[in-house]
């Protein structure tokens, strides 16, 4: 169930590379790392759901703003994406 939606979600970004901004290029192939960790992080365990996805990813982009690697601009930017693509996933 987990690489269905990680295969949905990686679907999104890649559909979205011909109409990017550059930002939004940043903020994906950033949330490309975060996820890719994430759904092997939970490979391992016992919860494979789309919502064990997303608080992982959330709670990495939180460690990730917390050790300072993200302006607030780029946090608001890659959250946001977040959120989007979780939700675009979902209904996929």
């Amino acid at each position: 169930m987990i690489a269905d939606f990680e295969t949905r979600i990686l679907a999104l970004i890649d559909g979205m590379v011909e109409h990017a901004s550059d930002d939004e290029l940043f903020a994906s192939g950033y949330l490309r790392g975060h996820l890719t960790l994430a759904v092997a992080e939970l490979e391992q365990g016992d919860d494979h759901s789309p919502e064990a996805l997303h608080a992982e990813v959330s709670s990495s982009l939180e460690k990730a703003i917390q050790a300072g690697e993200l302006s607030p601009r780029d946090q608001s930017l890659v959250l946001g994406m977040w959120d989007n693509l979780y939700k675009q996933a979902e209904f996929k």
